[in-house]
Parts: structure tokens; C-alpha cells; sequence
């Protein structure tokens, strides 16, 4: 575990070369990263959500493309397409820009739900589907996605089943005044990124996934994850709770968190701390509860306290 919470530990200070300030939204990365999870990052523009996702590809030694969501973006620009070859009189499969392992779908509710429905297959599956033929993605494979708020010109809200195959959702916000100033001279002679190396392999995060998949969660664990996800989903002021992807997501993730930690098993804390940044995003709202200014992070904070937490003998 040592050795693992080391390596984690060695990419986050390698991106932290770039980011400034963003120690827990780097975490929240990894973990997903680890437990073969995606990651949804929204907040307004220019506050180093590209720079993020950019900075991780560098330190990882993996294949990466960035994909800008614009308006005039097709499916088959993302899953690839086959063509008809003159000189063998086959068809011919042209790969899209997602199969690679590391995929940064920038601003993706900029461009129309029938394209972002898309990353639906290969989110959940590892592969895509084109023609009747069924090709893999290489792994490993993780997508992080930016997407400005919905209020802002020319967005298109991610559908229901686009958001939950989002592990987690990741906010950054702006920095606070020091940290500003650490930016600037950071980037005043040049852009750190350029510069930035790979520290770690695909061998290497394969090896923290496949550890990550064997942190011990107990029964009393496995059953307080299911009593959270059930009371949002009977809750008077939701119209839509979590589904059963959210609560794998929520063990997977706090199987990464405990990892982190240098731990071979999952505590209740790690499952507390990880809880909003899993389930937030799912919910959704009913109308006259988001009048009372609830929302689904209050409304989750309330699940929490009312519940009964297990004790776990390490």
C-alpha cells in the first residue's frame, strides 16, 4: 500500500507543477482514476479546467486526445466511421478520436445531446460499436469531461444517462488571492505545461486499479452505500434518486479513497467523504424544493445525518 500511495502521491505533485491550488479536485481525479472511473468538471470559464485534465495526460505515459465539443461535432466524428476503399473494394474502418486512453471531451454540453449520447457505449462498456462491429478501447481508458454551467450561452443540458456514467463531478472555483499570485509568476516567462513529464506508465496505473478493485469493503459498509442511494430515490424533494451504477460508483470510489490513504479497507468515513462528489450530480431537484433554495448536496447532507453509521474493526 505504501508503494501505491507513493505513486499516487508522485502524479498529483507532478500536476501540481502546473495547477495551483487544487489539491482536492486533483485527488478527486486520481481516485477516479484508479477506480476505473469518469469525471465530470464543471465550473466558468477560464479557471484551469482544460489546464487539469491536460496536465494529468502529461504525467501519465498514455495515449491522449482532446476533443473539442462544438455544435458541428457528429457522432461519427467520436466513434469513428467505415468507408468504402477503392483499391481493395472493402470497407474500412476509420477510427474516431476516442479510442485512446485518455480522452479530454472539452466543453461537452456545447455541442447537441444526439452527439454527446456518443460517449454513452464506451463510458460504460470500454468499446464502441460501428456498423455491427464491436472494437475495444485501449486501457486503460478514462474519460474527463469540462462543461461551463447550463445558464451560460449555447450549452445543451448532459442527459440523465450521460451524467451518470460520471463517477464524479468535480468543481475548481477561483483562486484565492496568494494562490492567484502563484499563478502568475508561475506562467509569467512561459506555460509550465510545455515542459511537463510523464511520471508514471500504463502499467502503473493498471496496478493501482487492480489494487484499488481489492480494498476490503465490508458488509456493514456495502449496506450503509445501499441505505444512502435508497433514501434518495424515496425522497419527497427528489424527483430522480441514485441508481444502482451510482452505488458501485460510490464503493469504487471510496475503495480509491481509502488507497489514498494508505489502507486496505474502506472505513464510513471514506464513504462520507466521497458520497456528494458521487451522488450530487444525479439527482435531480423537484421544482418547489429548489424554491426553498434546496439542493442536492443539502438534501444529501440531511440523508447523512439522519443515518445510522456502521463501526468497522480495522
Amino acid at each position: 500500500m505504501e508503494k501505491a500511495a507513493l505513486l499516487v502521491r508522485s502524479i498529483q505533485d507532478n500536476i501540481e507543477r502546473v495547477i495551483v491550488g487544487k489539491s482536492n479536485a486533483i485527488r478527486l481525479i486520481l481516485i477516479a482514476l484508479i477506480g476505473k472511473g469518469h469525471v465530470l468538471i464543471e465550473d466558468v470559464p477560464g479557471v484551469g479546467k482544460t489546464m487539469l485534465v491536460s496536465s494529468l495526460a502529461k504525467s501519465l505515459n498514455l495515449s491522449f486526445k482532446r476533443i473539442q465539443f462544438t455544435p458541428d461535432v457528429l457522432p461519427s466524428d467520436i466513434t469513428g466511421f467505415s468507408m468504402y476503399n477503392f483499391k481493395t473494394g472493402e470497407m474500412e474502418f476509420k477510427p474516431g478520436m476516442i479510442l485512446n486512453q485518455i480522452i479530454l471531451a472539452d466543453e461537452i454540453n456545447r455541442t447537441s445531446p444526439k452527439t454527446q449520447s456518443s460517449l454513452l457505449e464506451v463510458m460504460e462498456e470500454g468499446q464502441v460499436t460501428v456498423d455491427g462491429t464491436t472494437y475495444p478501447i485501449p486501457q486503460p481508458f478514462m474519460v474527463l469531461a469540462t462543461q461551463n454551467p447550463v445558464e451560460y450561452i449555447g450549452t445543451f443540458p448532459l442527459p440523465e444517462a450521460q451524467l451518470d456514467r460520471f463517477m464524479l463531478k468535480v468543481t475548481m472555483g477561483y483562486p484565492k488571492k496568494r494562490e492567484e499570485m502563484a499563478i502568475l509568476s508561475r506562467f509569467q516567462s512561459d506555460n509550465p505545461l510545455k515542459s511537463l513529464g510523464a511520471v508514471a506508465s500504463a502499467e502503473d496505473i493498471v496496478y493501482l486499479q487492480d489494487l484499488c478493485s481489492n480494498i476490503k469493503v465490508a458488509d456493514p459498509i456495502k449496506e450503509y452505500i445501499s441505505d444512502i442511494v435508497s433514501m434518495t430515490r424515496d425522497h419527497a424533494d427528489l424527483s430522480l434518486g441514485a441508481s444502482p451504477r451510482a452505488a458501485i460508483n460510490l464503493m469504487r470510489a471510496s475503495q480509491g479513497y481509502a488507497l489514498l490513504e494508505g489502507r486496505n479497507y474502506v472505513i464510513p468515513d471514506d464513504v462520507q467523504k466521497m458520497v456528494s462528489s458521487v451522488l450530487a450530480h444525479r439527482l435531480i431537484v423537484r421544482p418547489e424544493a429548489r424554491l426553498k433554495e434546496m439542493t442536492a448536496e443539502s438534501i444529501i447532507e440531511s440523508i447523512m445525518k439522519i443515518l445510522y453509521v456502521p463501526v468497522i474493526e480495522s
